[in-house]
């Protein structure tokens, strides 16, 4: 099974940026969609952003987008997302995984996001 491994996270005011790391064990990560998703407490986990195999294409939820930007590094094996203006709404738990991932799939532990003054 391919091992994600979430960082970057952490506490930070409305209005600040943070950016999240994603490594992927997968040999196969280059050619594979990517996206990001986060769990809001209380809710379920939701998809963020998501980028092309060979990073030509982007998507974002509307409420993220011309905020988040999402970038990989398909030669270290990496995701990122860039999060800029961060919101209280913003708090979460990220994760990344392929595009289109299910509950059932394998997914890492995620990495918290706290936006709070």
């Amino acid at each position: 099974q391919v091992q994600l491994v979430e960082s970057g996270g952490g506490l930070v005011q409305p209005g600040g940026s943070l950016r999240l790391s994603c490594t992927a064990s997968s040999s196969l990560f280059s050619s594979i969609d990517m996206s990001w998703y986060r769990q809001r407490p209380g809710s379920q986990r939701e998809w963020v952003a998501s980028i092309t195999s060979g990073g030509a294409f982007e998507r974002y939820e509307d409420s993220v987008k011309d905020r988040f930007v999402i970038s990989r590094d398909n030669a270290k094996k990496m995701v990122y997302l860039q999060m800029n203006a961060l919101k209280p709404e913003d708090t979460a738990v990220y994760y990344c995984n392929k595009r289109g991932a299910r509950a059932d799939d394998n997914w890492g532990q995620g990495t918290q996001v706290t936006v709070s003054s």
